[in-house]
C-alpha cells in the first residue's frame, strides 16, 4: 500500500500558521513513508472561491518547501458528487428537509428549554409526496441531511488512540444546501475514495465530522482510511489563535524576512516531545516525524518563538546555503568583499538575513565615526599595524594601544568599535576589521566617514 495523504485548503483565505501545521505534517507523514502527497482545492463554494487564494495558497506552500505530487480541484469534479448523492437518495439514506434556519433555531432553543441535546428530529422523514410537493408550491427548496445510523462510529487515531463518535448524538448532516451546493462533508469523502487517500491527517476539531465520514464511506462501498487528529495551536496565553490569525499569516512571515525553515522547524516541533530546534532541510524533518511523539494538550504558538528560531537558525546557517543570496544582496565579490569571510563574522549577530545589509555598509561603508576621545584614537591610529590584515590583527593591535595608553577592557574595546564601526555592538572585531581594510579602518580612525 502506497501512503497516500491530502492536504485539502479552500480558496477563500490565505494561509496561516494552523494551515501550515496541517499540511506540515501530512508533507512530512508522506515524506517518511515514500509515499504521495496530494493538494486539493476544496473550491465547491463557488461564490468565495477565488482564483486569487489558490495562487496564493501555491505560493506559500512553494516557499515553505511543501511541494505536492498531484493537484486535483474539486470544481470539476461535480459530476462525481451529483452520482454519489443520487445513489444515496435512492436508497433513502440523503433526504430532503424544508424547515428554514429560523425554525430550526427555534427547535434548538426549545430542545435546549427542555434539557434535551440539540440534535436534528427527523420530522422531514414524516413528510409525504404531498406535503413535499405543498411546502415546494410555497418557493421552499430542499437541503438535504445524511441519514446517520445511530450507531457509534469507532476507529483507532494515531494520535488520540481509541475513539469514538455516538451518532445517536449527532444531527443528520446537511450534505447539501438549498442552493444545490455541496458542504465539505460528501465531495470529501467522493474525492478520498477516488484517489486512493489512506490517511487523513487533520485537526481534532473535525473528529465528530469523522464519526459522520467514517458512515459515509461504508454507505459508498469503501473501507474508511486511518485517521490521525492533532490538537490545535493556541497562543502563549493559552488563547485560541483565531483572532490573531491575520497576521500569523505564510505571506506576512515571507514579507517579514523569517525563514521558511524557521517556521517549519517550529511548526513542526511545537506540541510534540521533541526539542524545538532548527532543521536544515524539511527532509530532515520528515525523518524524525512519527505519530507517537505528538501530544493531546494543545500546542503553544508565539511569535517571539518564531524569532528566535529564525536567528538561531541563521546562526547556524553554512555559506554555501546564503551564496547566491548573499550576492544579490551586494554582499558577493563583486563588491570587494571574501563572502564566505564576511558571512562567518556575521551570521552570529542576525535576526534576519536582511540584516546582512546593515554589516555590509559597517564593513564598505560609507559609515560616519563615532567619536568620543579624539586623542585615545589618534594614538590607536599611530600604532596601526601596516601590511595585510588578518583575525590575529585585532588581538596584537588592541594590545599594543593598551600598551601605550593603559585602557583595558571597555574603555580600550568600546571607542574603537564605535569608530570603526559606528556601533556599539556586533561581530567580533577580530574577524570584522579585515573585512573593512586598513584604508577604511584608518579613516575612521582620523574621523572620516569612510
Amino acid at each position: 500500500m502506497t501512503v497516500t495523504v491530502r492536504f485539502a485548503p479552500s480558496p477563500t483565505g490565505k494561509l496561516h500558521v494552523g494551515n501550515i501545521r496541517a499540511a506540515l505534517m501530512n508533507w512530512l507523514f508522506a515524506k517518511r513513508e515514500g509515499g504521495v502527497f496530494l493538494l486539493r482545492m476544496d473550491d465547491t463554494d463557488q461564490d468565495r472561491s477565488e482564483a486569487a487564494y489558490e495562487e496564493a495558497i501555491k505560493t506559500d506552500l512553494a516557499w515553505l518547501g511543501l511541494t505536492h505530487d498531484r493537484f486535483e480541484r474539486q470544481s470539476a469534479r461535480f459530476a462525481d458528487y451529483d452520482a454519489a448523492a443520487d445513489d444515496l437518495k435512492k436508497r433513502g439514506l440523503l433526504y430532503p428537509c424544508y424547515e428554514t434556519a429560523e425554525e430550526l433555531e427555534r427547535k434548538r432553543r426549545l430542545q435546549r428549554a427542555r434539557g434535551a441535546p440539540p440534535v436534528y428530529d427527523r420530522a422531514a422523514l414524516e413528510l409525504s409526496e404531498a406535503d413535499r410537493a405543498a411546502l415546494e408550491a410555497e418557493g421552499r427548496r430542499p437541503h438535504w441531511r445524511y441519514k446517520l445510523s445511530g450507531a457509534p462510529a469507532t476507529w483507532t487515531d494515531l494520535i488520540r488512540g481509541p475513539a469514538s463518535v455516538d451518532t445517536k448524538s449527532v444531527s443528520d448532516p446537511v450534505l447539501i444546501r438549498e442552493d444545490g451546493a455541496y458542504l465539505y462533508t460528501l465531495p470529501s469523502v467522493v474525492d478520498d475514495i477516488a484517489f486512493g487517500i489512506t490517511h487523513i491527517v487533520r485537526g481534532e476539531d473535525h473528529v465528530t465530522n469523522t464519526g459522520v465520514q467514517i458512515e459515509i464511506f461504508r454507505a459508498l462501498g469503501a473501507e474508511p482510511p486511518a485517521f490521525a487528529h492533532h490538537s490545535l495551536l493556541v497562543g502563549a496565553d493559552g488563547e485560541a489563535l483565531s483572532k490573531r490569525i491575520g497576521s500569523l499569516g505564510v505571506e506576512r512571515f515571507r514579507e517579514e524576512g523569517l525563514e521558511p525553515m524557521a517556521v517549519l522547524s517550529l511548526m513542526a516541533k511545537i506540541g510534540t516531545s521533541d526539542p524545538v530546534e532548527p532543521r536544515a532541510s524539511a527532509e530532515a524533518l520528515a525523518a524524525d516525524f512519527d505519530f507517537a511523539k505528538i501530544g493531546r494538550a494543545p500546542a503553544r504558538f508565539a511569535i517571539k518563538d518564531l524569532q528566535g528560531l529564525n536567528a538561531k537558525l541563521l546562526h547556524e546557517t553554512p555559506f554555501a546555503a546564503v551564496a547566491d543570496r548573499l550576492a544579490a544582496m551586494g554582499a558577493g565579490p563583486d563588491a570587494g568583499l571574501d563572502p564566505e569571510a564576511f558571512w562567518l563574522a556575521v551570521r552570529g549577530n542576525l535576526e534576519r538575513i536582511s540584516d546582512v545589509s546593515l554589516w555590509r555598509r559597517v564593513v564598505l561603508g560609507p559609515v560616519e565615526p563615532a567619536v568620543d576621545d579624539a586623542a585615545f584614537l589618534d594614538d590607536a591610529l599611530q600604532l596601526f599595524p601596516e601590511g595585510p590584515l588578518d583575525t590575529e590583527t585585532w588581538g596584537a593591535w588592541t594590545g599594543a594601544v593598551k600598551a601605550k595608553t593603559g585602557a583595558k577592557g571597555r574603555a580600550l574595546f568600546m571607542p574603537l568599535r564605535k569608530a570603526l564601526t559606528g556601533e556599539q555592538r556586533g561581530p567580533d572585531m577580530a574577524a570584522l576589521l579585515p573585512l573593512i581594510g586598513p584604508e577604511r579602518a584608518k579613516a575612521r580612525l582620523s574621523g572620516e566617514t569612510a
